[in-house]
């Protein structure tokens, strides 16, 4: 079922939370919403599942206008932060809540929950309560629990952020193998970038209510619309565009600062023309890239990454003189907050 979210606003008081966000899900997509907190990304999720009303604007299902349906006309499943699943229940109780309610036969019930456990990848522990669990067994619990309804719309808010990092990365492989397996619309809340890039098919950027910026992974990392969009996704360094580092021809711009990504500033320990002086400040280790911290002769302070065969090649130290120039840099014409 494809989403069609039209102009929506939601505030809380004199809190504008959503501010005319518009956005199209299309069918058995995995979408992301991320931004910082306050965003509206939570909102703008509960406002879709039919949570909250919206103040102004519409909302679209399958092409038809669900902004004044019920949660349960909308045949959406929803998986809270906090799992929110029934301690005194057993993990099979649990994931058959939601059908018994609609008066699903039992024998219906006792089938899905067996075929539900086997697919979250936890059959043999249905008689087993939540307290039992690890906290990432108990987010694929909540997971299954929304999908028994047979929902066309999964909505998840936060469904990584108790996890510690190596259950985060399993789950995430393990949500994307569940999508391409279960085909159901499915839209989920993080303020991770890694959750995001690693999970979904496009990502909508949210900042102070507002929808940024909608597209690929890719697009948004390479073509961001905006400073903001640019420094949320990764990091990157703000100069002034005065600086002699951006003093080429193919980097002219009429606007004040410039911005770097860290894997763009190339290194050399022999200066050229197109490099400036530099000193290593510090050096760290991150596996397979090294990041090394530089000051420049003005006493700007900058981020580099290079991969550890480019590292080994230059031998850097603390407090080595070395020569930096961008490989590429980006420019926008209105100066936003990051």
């Amino acid at each position: 079922m494809g989403i069609a979210v039209e102009n929506i606003s939601k505030c809380f008081g004199n809190f504008q939370a959503v501010d005319r966000a518009t956005l199209e899900i299309g069918q058995d997509s995995l979408i992301a919403l991320l931004g910082p907190s306050g965003s509206g990304k939570s909102t703008l999720l509960r406002l879709i599942a039919g949570l909250e009303t919206p103040d102004e604007g519409r909302l679209w299902l399958a092409g038809k206008d669900a902004t004044q349906q019920s949660v349960r006309e909308r045949n959406i499943g929803f998986v809270f932060q906090n799992y929110a699943l029934f301690k005194h229940l057993t993990i099979g109780q649990n994931i058959a809540f939601g059908m018994e309610i609609r008066s699903i036969s039992a024998a219906k019930v006792k089938k899905k929950v067996a075929e539900l456990l086997e697919l979250i990848q936890l059959s043999g522990v249905g008689d087993r309560y939540p307290a039992q669990l690890s906290g990432g067994q108990r987010q694929r619990v909540a997971l299954a629990r929304a999908l028994a309804i047979e929902p066309k719309i999964l909505l998840l808010d936060e469904p990584f952020g108790a996890l510690d990092a190596r259950v985060r990365r399993d789950l995430r492989a393990w949500l994307r193998q569940l999508h391409d397996r279960s085909h159901v619309t499915t839209v989920f809340v993080t303020h991770d970038r890694s959750d995001a890039m690693a999970v979904a098919d496009k990502i909508a950027i949210m900042n102070k209510g507002y929808i940024e910026q909608v597209g690929t992974p890719s697009e948004i990392y390479h073509h961001p619309a905006n400073a903001f969009v640019m420094g949320f996704i990764g990091p990157v360094n703000v100069l002034p565009s005065s600086l002699n580092i951006f003093q080429n021809k193919r980097f002219e711009t009429t606007n004040p600062q410039m911005f770097l990504r860290p894997q763009d500033i190339a290194i050399e320990t022999i200066s050229n023309n197109s490099t400036v002086a530099a000193k290593v400040n510090r050096v760290t280790h991150l596996g397979s890239e090294i990041q090394a911290e530089l000051a420049l002769d003005d006493g700007q302070v900058i981020t580099a990454l290079l991969t550890r065969e480019r590292f080994d090649e230059l031998r850097l130290e603390p407090q080595q003189q070395v020569f930096v120039k961008p490989k590429k840099a980006k420019s926008f014409p209105i100066d936003y907050s990051i």
